[in-house]
């Protein structure tokens, strides 16, 4: 377990970065979008393919899972060839003796950073999806816990259906207005949790969150494939994850907190503030930087 919670995440910056050395600016959050398309693909049949093998012998899931993953390694280290632009291929020795130093540039980007922040206050709304939400709907609500898996299941699938299609429709609009519409939609859906309770709003209510979620994720990684210098996609990408792990640690935390001393609504009106001072950050942001007032359709 240590190993996996180490490692499992460790090419997560490279993945993104290569995406973003592969394709030209105006593909970027098409490419993300693909990314995100695969991942629920995995995440809608893996479990159902892990559950019929567990069934029969849990050695032979977690042995197919291993063979699975050596053999994928083994394709990314024969087949799939060094991305990086030359440039800064040449610069390799030095900048691995600067690694952690390195990571200052990022950290010194203010623009960057503000989006970061932004970035970890919206990804706190939308962990309470896989967190909160199913213990608010049981406890609150008394909705079976088959019922949130629906729920949670529809999203999977409406990524998997409608990802390509919303990243292509908003590529002729600015960025940081796209993931601006995005927190707006996260406000509105999860906020809809705490003045709702009937489960056909509960359906409109994750709708709504997924529309959020296919504009602010592919877009997000294509904002910071744009801030980053060439030379250092890979730390801005693994600084970027930081507003993922961040979240992961106490968005879970803090809202567990106000279930038990408060009422268990705040939760979701918390997230709609949250989400609706994120939108006002993203907005801010796109009159102090030039670097991404183009359409995400033109060059940078």
């Amino acid at each position: 377990a240590v190993l996996v919670g180490l490692f499992a995440n460790m090419g997560d910056p490279a993945r993104q970065a290569m995406v973003a050395d592969l394709l030209q600016p105006k593909q970027r959050a098409d490419g993300y979008g693909l990314m995100r398309i695969v991942m629920n693909l995995a995440m809608t049949i893996g479990p159902a393919i892990g559950g019929f093998m567990a069934a029969r012998s849990y050695l032979t899931l977690f042995i197919t899972d291993a063979v699975a993953s050596t053999i994928t390694a083994f394709i990314v280290f024969l087949f799939i060839k060094e991305s990086m632009p030359a440039a800064a291929e040449d610069e390799g020795s030095e900048r691995f003796l600067e690694t952690f130093s390195g990571y200052a540039v990022a950290l010194r980007d203010k623009v960057f950073m503000v989006f970061i922040a932004a970035s970890i206050l919206v990804t706190i709304v939308y962990m309470q999806m896989n967190t909160t939400l199913s213990v608010y709907l049981r406890d609150v609500h008394h909705v079976p816990t088959q019922y949130y898996g629906y729920l949670i299941s529809m999203n999977a699938l409406l990524v998997v259906l409608f990802q390509f299609f919303i990243t292509r429709k908003t590529r002729r609009f600015r960025p940081l207005h796209v993931i601006a519409a995005g927190a707006f939609l996260y406000g509105i859906g999860f906020g809809m949790f705490g003045v709702v309770n009937s489960y056909a709003f509960f359906i409109l209510a994750i709708l709504i969150i997924t529309l959020a979620e296919m504009l602010i994720v592919p877009v997000s990684q294509a904002v910071v494939a744009l801030l980053a210098p060439e030379a250092m996609r890979g730390r801005y990408m693994a600084v970027f994850g930081f507003s993922w792990a961040i979240p992961a640690a106490i968005g879970p935390l803090l809202a567990g907190v106000i279930m038990d001393y408060w009422n268990p609504n705040w939760v979701w009106y918390a997230a709609f503030i949250s989400a609706m001072f994120a939108m006002i950050t993203f907005l801010w942001l796109s009159t102090r930087t030039r670097k991404l007032d183009a359409p995400a359709t033109a060059e940078a």
